[in-house]
């Protein structure tokens, strides 16, 4: 169960153009401690000054530790890496690629956290990698996703989690002199008046965290949820939750991804139109840009936004970070532009157009479902949980 801490200021960024000027600005006041964790590090537009960021606090004296994922960011250039190194930076990958052909359970389990904290005053918290919206294929428009920046007494459980996270990396690759640095309290000044926690994802004592957050409130739901997730395969427990809510009348909406980024798990979540929509659910495809959001408000008072996807790697899998918000004003920020970009950039699916689609175009959507499934099974993970049949 997430522990709700009163008297934060939570104030969302939408994209990369919101995100990384707050980011560098919040880095270049550091005086103290800038931890750093991302699944992605591309050395871009946005990438870059990031990194001359990090130096340079790290010159100046502060205690810079910087954990990237070792897929994820398995071409961060070796040049850099040798810099940030000779700047004092202390630079760890979380899993780091033994072998690029080898298909491993252990490299399913990733570092998908994004998360920033600076001085133990400010935090942020999301789906935001370090890359640049417009890094894309295609040249197509800047990617759309979410973070927050969060002050207050939050901060003592994102403080906490990020250094239990470095904490566990250090031991497991025998770096134990990184871990005698200068603490820091977390801040714990009231700057706000909203209510939020964080919810983590590991494979200890929170396996399912995140999507217990999710079903509680798509249970408590009364009016509508809005759900806008980039990789959306759930199972069966979270599905019969829509499918209740639905069914008591509750307006659901799905916004999903609508240009193909990853193959797999683009064609796998199609499986699921039709008995969404036979169930009265709203599914909406994103089509303007890539969509990397992972969010979601019920009833104009809960919002969540983070890293998790709702698919089983995010809820099954990797190390994923959320912030769940209690509060009107910020939920009603979060659905107004969700609203937004289902009318402007948009289209909804509709169930006549799904049954109609013949048989030899529903194949590589069970291809994909099929192969998502065996997935799972080198994983360790049973494949019942994520079977596409329905009541």
């Amino acid at each position: 169960m997430e522990r709700y801490y009163n008297g934060n200021r939570i104030e969302l960024l939408k994209n990369g153009d919101g995100y990384f000027p707050v980011l560098l600005q919040e880095m270049a006041a550091a005086r103290y401690s800038i931890h750093l964790e991302t699944y992605i590090f591309e050395l871009d537009d946005s990438g870059l000054p990031v990194a001359e960021a990090l130096i340079s606090a790290a010159r100046r004296g502060v205690q810079v530790q910087l954990l990237l994922d070792g897929f994820g960011a398995r071409d961060f250039p070796a040049d850099w890496q040798a810099r940030m190194l000779d700047a004092g930076i202390k630079l760890l990958f979380f899993r780091p690629e033994l072998s690029r052909w080898a298909l491993q359970r252990r490299r399913l389990r990733r570092l998908h956290r994004k998360i920033a904290v600076i001085d133990a005053r400010v935090a942020f918290v999301g789906g935001i990698n370090i890359i640049d919206d417009r890094n894309t294929p295609h040249q197509v428009p800047p990617r759309y996703d979410y973070a927050v920046r969060v002050q207050g007494p939050l901060l003592v459980s994102i403080h906490d989690a990020v250094r239990h996270m470095w904490w566990q990396v250090c031991w497991a690759q025998f770096k134990q002199p990184w871990l005698i640095v200068p603490s820091y309290p977390a801040e714990t000044m009231i700057a706000g008046d909203m209510e939020a926690a964080l919810v983590v994802r590991d494979n200890l004592r929170h396996r399912r965290a995140i999507e217990q957050s999710y079903l509680q409130a798509v249970q408590r739901a009364r009016r509508e949820i809005v759900i806008a997730n980039a990789y959306f395969l759930p199972g069966i427990a979270f599905r019969r939750a829509l499918f209740a809510a639905a069914r008591r009348g509750v307006r659901v909406v799905v916004l999903l991804q609508g240009r193909v980024e990853y193959l797999l798990l683009h064609y796998a979540t199609r499986t699921l139109y039709r008995s969404f929509l036979d169930n009265g659910i709203e599914i909406w495809e994103y089509r303007r840009s890539f969509m990397h959001a992972k969010v979601a408000v019920v009833d104009g008072v809960w919002a969540t936004v983070g890293s998790s996807n709702i698919d089983p790697f995010s809820l099954l899998m990797a190390r994923e970070a959320n912030v769940v918000v209690r509060d009107s004003r910020f939920a009603a920020e979060l659905r107004h532009d969700l609203m937004q970009s289902l009318a402007e950039s948009s289209a909804q699916i509709e169930l006549a157009v799904i049954r109609q689609v013949p048989w030899w175009r529903r194949i590589l959507p069970w291809v994909s479902y099929a192969l998502v499934r065996s997935a799972m099974g080198i994983a360790g993970y049973g494949r019942q949980e994520y079977t596409a049949s329905d009541e």
